[in-house]
């Protein structure tokens, strides 16, 4: 008997001679001639219901979807695939990496899912252009890297995010962060302080971010901007999401975060959202936030609250050339509270810091710590157990104060 996927290739290579080019052709088109040619082979014949089933799943994925990527893209339960050329695929299940025991029937149908994802979103990839960033319908992240670059084939790293938000009673139900630090967050978004999450890769911070923006007030004008959109602000009418465009090879203009943020302050912002500052455009986000656009938010990549800072100063530094003491000063006036997050060994995810900038003096900055993980030891199934402690007051409490001398609980909802 025939190998399944020889028979598949078989398979397929009749349906694509049947698919009329010259019109534009929907899904059901597709199902509709997959089903005929299914019908007219004979070995399909003798199969059973559910290998028919199966086969008919898996040639309409390869031609209309991701091919094999689609069942692991619908699956919930998969946070990160990772393809490393042909061969090796891994997702990322519960905090645990695992390789799959299945590969790209060929190179040729690597780059045909590539080519469809990054023109999903109106992007280019090709050897001139090897490194892109896009994402799917459902507004997972994708990152492409393709040869010359990869030496080992096209490597594609897909970021999957929960298709119903995660909310703050469900991050504290994980232990990601404690009720009585919840409960903080929760007044210093509603009294505008600005925040700035910062973590390392996968540790949360698009997700915190996405929490926090629920507490802010349905009436009030928020623009986001991201070189992919991805947060998913909820019960918020006044909003605008502004993307990031790229160049591309119909010669449209790069328009870029500092572009964006630019002009989103002639929008009449109450706050502004920007998904993760990485370059100069930290200049220009430490600028809104020193304009009274109160209570906006950012994320960033450092191994700590206090490198967040350092961080800061050198993406500044990369966009215009002022004084280290110039540039403190900015940062110190325009964050108030650092939000540091950790992947810790477990896999597990959790706020480790909660860190107040009070000033800068002579120099240095003026840190506050008031919250703080504490590692307690490991569970027999492995999982690392800790508590967020509190460990210092708010000193910077002006907002808090304006906003009704220390907001309620029940202030906001939480959408």
């Amino acid at each position: 008997m025939k190998d399944v996927s020889d028979w598949k290739r078989e398979l397929r290579v009749k349906v694509l001679d049947r698919i009329d080019y010259g019109r534009e052709m929907s899904d059901q088109d597709v199902e509709d001639i997959i089903d005929e040619v299914m019908l007219q082979d004979e070995a399909m014949q003798v199969c059973g219901i559910r290998i028919k089933q199966r086969i008919r799943k898996e040639l309409f994925d390869s031609l209309r979807r991701l091919d094999i990527l689609q069942l692991f893209v619908e699956d919930p339960s998969i946070t990160e695939i990772m393809i490393n050329g042909r061969e090796h695929i891994f997702v990322e299940r519960e905090g645990v990496l695992k390789e799959l025991d299945m590969q790209f029937e060929s190179m040729e149908n690597l780059r045909n899912v590539i080519q469809q994802i990054v023109a999903g979103c109106n992007r280019t990839v090709n050897e001139a252009s090897p490194i892109v960033d896009a994402r799917l319908n459902d507004g997972a992240r994708v990152n492409v890297v393709m040869n010359p670059v990869a030496l080992n084939g096209p490597a594609v790293t897909i970021r999957r995010f929960p298709g119903k938000p995660i909310t703050m009673e469900e991050l504290v139900r994980r232990q990601s962060v404690s009720r009585e630090a919840a409960d903080f967050l929760q007044m210093l978004v509603q009294a505008k302080y600005n925040i700035f999450i910062s973590g390392g890769t996968g540790s949360g911070k698009t997700t915190l971010l996405n929490v926090l923006s629920g507490y802010i007030l349905a009436a009030e004008r928020v623009i986001t901007i991201e070189d992919n959109a991805e947060l998913q602000l909820q019960g918020i009418r006044n909003l605008v999401r502004l993307e990031v465009r790229k160049n591309t090879a119909e010669g449209c203009q790069e328009i870029t975060i500092r572009d964006l943020i630019r002009t989103s302050l002639r929008m009449r912002p109450d706050r502004i959202i920007v998904g993760e500052v990485r370059g100069p455009e930290a200049i220009d986000m430490m600028q809104a936030m020193n304009t009274g656009h109160e209570g906006s938010m950012s994320t960033g990549h450092a191994n700590s609250a206090e490198d967040m800072l350092s961080r800061l100063e050198s993406m500044i530094l990369m966009g215009m050339e002022m004084p280290l003491q110039a540039i403190r000063n900015q940062i110190a006036a325009g964050i108030d509270i650092i939000v540091h997050l950790g992947r810790l060994r477990d896999g597990s995810r959790k706020v480790l810091e909660i860190m107040e900038i009070v000033g800068c003096e002579e120099g240095r900055y003026r840190l506050n710590t008031l919250y703080r993980f504490r590692e307690e030891g490991r569970q027999i199934e492995g999982a690392v157990q800790g508590t967020l402690e509190k460990e210092g007051e708010l000193i910077r409490d002006e907002k808090l104060k304006r906003a009704g001398n220390g907001l309620e609980k029940g202030d906001c909802r939480e959408r």
